[in-house]
Parts: structure tokens; sequence; C-alpha cells
């Protein structure tokens, strides 16, 4: 698995509900979308799509139902991680037999596994699996920071293909493409890192901001794996208001409602997520006016 498993824009999608229940013509509506705006990898039942507070059978359902639609035109990557080895385990084996195309794995919340339960964890997932595997780096969410020694060891088993690292740390980006081999890829899971990220190696982005305008963010990364970094930063700076904005509230309360304001309607978060404020949506608006005028 030499080559990257995606470059560019994944979208990590919002998952819509209507009367409490996930609204699969709105998510058809949404995958549609991506795929016109030329996304070929979407994240379905990550922090964005709400899987905190997805039953483990509307995870499946979602899955497979969104696969079964992208078709093999766009890549359906599965959020299996949990924070209990076994659960992941078993997840990801039935989101694999779902037709998940790729696994994304968040480290173990709550409990904060050391070092070595991290390689224990990892490695378990990912032997279970024939699937390529994502690590998913977020501290500020597991309370853990993943060591650049401990994906340098996971580099070693094979469907292990990188990390979404979301550390904000970009000296660490720089010592994992000093530490570990070519083929253990970096794509960026903040949307505001973006283009720094791909500039010292990094391969794409795992974006909520793309849920709004995938087109533009499409081009961004395109314009930076390009190498044109003038373009890429042009862009960059012009959404860095709206991507404040975006996670100015715990996402996803943000790029729900802002989704909500182009016209999809994804419905309210679940509990215990809540509506956005009024000065949210001022902010919102205001962001989103701004960043369509690129």
């Amino acid at each position: 698995m030499n080559n990257p498993l995606f470059t560019g824009v994944c979208t990590a999608l919002v998952t819509p509900f209507l009367n409490g229940e996930i609204n699969y013509p709105m998510v058809e509506r949404l995958i549609a979308r991506q795929m016109e705006a030329g996304v070929h990898a979407i994240v379905v039942c990550g922090t964005t799509g709400e899987s905190a507070t997805l039953s483990d059978a509307e995870k499946l359902e979602l899955i497979s139902r969104s696969k079964k639609f992208a078709g093999k035109d766009c890549l359906i990557i599965a959020g299996t991680g949990s924070n209990a080895t076994e659960h992941t385990v078993r997840l990801s084996k039935a989101a694999e037999d779902a037709g998940a195309d790729a696994l994304l794995i968040v480290s173990p919340y709550y409990n904060k596994a050391t070092p070595e339960g991290l390689m224990q964890h990892y490695s378990a997932a990912a032997f279970s699996v024939k699937l390529p595997v994502i690590l998913y780096n977020v501290p500020s969410r597991t309370g853990v920071d993943i060591p650049v020694a401990v994906y340098k060891q996971l580099s070693s088993v094979s469907n292990i293909v990188g990390v979404k690292e979301a550390s904000t740390d970009l000296g660490k980006v720089l010592a994992i493409r000093a530490e570990c081999p070519e083929n253990f890829h970096v794509w960026s899971g903040n949307d505001d890192l973006t283009v720094p990220i791909l500039s010292i190696g990094g391969v794409g982005v795992v974006s909520v901001l793309s849920n709004l305008y995938p087109e533009l963010t499409q081009a961004m990364t395109a314009a930076a794996l390009d190498g044109d970094f003038d373009t890429a930063a042009a862009l960059q700076i012009q959404f860095q208001p709206l991507i404040r904005a975006l996670f100015s509230q715990v996402n996803p309360i943000p790029v729900k409602a802002a989704m909500n304001l182009l016209g999809f309607d994804c419905g309210p978060c679940r509990l215990p997520l809540t509506m956005p404020s009024s000065k949210l949506m001022q902010q919102l608006q205001a962001a989103m006016k701004r960043a369509a005028q690129f």
C-alpha cells in the first residue's frame, strides 16, 4: 500500500436526522453533492457524524447504505473506534462486512491508554480486518496524544496506512515524516492547518469545512498538492473566519447549523449536543458570506 488511500479532500460527513432517526434520503443527497464536487472519500460515523450517539446498528446501516449509494466512485471510510478494544474489533469486523472501504479508528478515549496499550489496541483492530486502517489522533477529545514512536511501530502493520493527525502540532507532523516510512501517510485532522500540513508532506485532509464548500476545499488541496501555494494559501486565509466559526462551539453543532443555513435540512444534533446560540448563527452567516465570495 505505497500509494495513499486518498489524496486531497475526505469529507467527515454530518449525519442528518429527521424526527430522531437517520434521514437516509438526505444522506444520499449529501454524498451525491460531495461526489459531484470531485470528492472521492467520505468518512461516515466519525466525530462530525455524531458517532458517540449512534448505536452500532445505526452505524452499520449507515455504512452499508452509504457504500451502496456511493458505489465504486467514492471511498466510504467508517469510524469504528471506541474506548474498548473488544468493541472496536467487533465493530471493525462488522463494518468490513457492511461494505466499508477503510476504517478510521480513534484512540481509546477516557481510559488514557499507555503507549503499549495504544500499540496493542490498534494492532488488535488492524489484525482483525483486511481493510486499510487510518489511525485517528485527536488529543482534545481523547485525553491522550499518540507518540511518534507508536506510529513508527504501528507503521510495520501492513494495513495501517497512516494517521489523521488532529494534534495541531506541526512539529509532530515533521517528526512523523522523519521517523516513519514513506508509505505511512499523514492527513490533516484540522481544517485550519490543511495547507501548512500539505506543505510539509501531508497528503490530504479529513475535513469538516468540505461539508459546506466541497468544491473550494478541493481546489485548496489540489493547489497545495500541485505546489501552487499562493492559491492554496489564499483559500486557506479566506476560509479562516468560517473555520473559526465552525469550531467556536463543539463540533458538529456549528457545521450542522451551517448546513441548515445552506438549505440542507440535516436536523439538530442529538443530546447532549444542543442547538447553536444566536451569536453563533450570526457568526456563521457572516463567515459563510465571506467564504462564498472567493
